[in-house]
């Protein structure tokens, strides 16, 4: 087979595997406005995550997360992380994805590093997930056209930075399509 159908057929199989992922969560004035800023979005016509979709800052992301992985990840120490939400981002060409950059703080940095390091030995760990490649972000509209990035950029262009607070870890298992706390409220310690 020539390399690049091989990597095609990869890239399309690899897309069909569900995520399984770490992410952090926010307080709830800054959910609210996440929220707020999906809600400007869909009245724009712009596809933004679903209702029932939580707002959150992905740590980590394996193919599968195994349990002993599992264990070490809720082992960390956690206490809430100030920060800003920043300006608007665009990721992507071909189907642009917007999103609100965290302002990193070495608080920040440093809790991405401790869960990449016990998330390093998972299979499928992606290299934008290093911590010398991460962006930390918040998705407010994915799947655009390229036509639809000024419409997006403008129905939430207004809104300045604000603070946030990460209040928690969950996981997110994409195969069965439930979450659970790690660290944080509810996390069952």
């Amino acid at each position: 087979m020539p390399e690049f159908l091989h990597r095609t057929v990869r890239a399309r199989y690899l897309a069909k595997i569900m995520v399984q992922s770490v992410e952090l969560l926010l307080d709830d004035t800054a959910d609210a406005e996440i929220r707020r800023q999906w809600q400007l979005l869909a009245e724009a016509g712009v596809h933004s995550p679903a209702a029932d979709h939580r707002p959150h800052v992905t740590l980590g992301v394996a193919r599968q997360i195994w349990p002993r992985i599992e264990h070490s990840l809720g082992a960390l120490e956690f206490r809430p992380v100030p920060v800003r939400l920043g300006g608007l981002l665009v990721f992507g060409a071909r189907n642009p994805i917007l999103v609100r950059l965290v302002v990193p703080t070495e608080a920040l940095l440093a809790l991405h590093q401790r869960v990449f390091a016990v998330l390093a030995p998972c299979p499928g760990v992606p290299a934008n997930v290093r911590p010398d490649a991460w962006t930390p972000h918040i998705t407010l509209a994915r799947r655009l056209k390229p036509h639809q990035v000024g419409e997006a950029v403008h129905a939430v262009a207004a809104d300045r930075d604000f603070p946030a607070t990460f209040v928690g870890i969950r996981r997110w298992d994409g195969d069965q399509r439930r979450d659970w706390p790690i660290a944080g409220p509810d996390d069952g310690r």
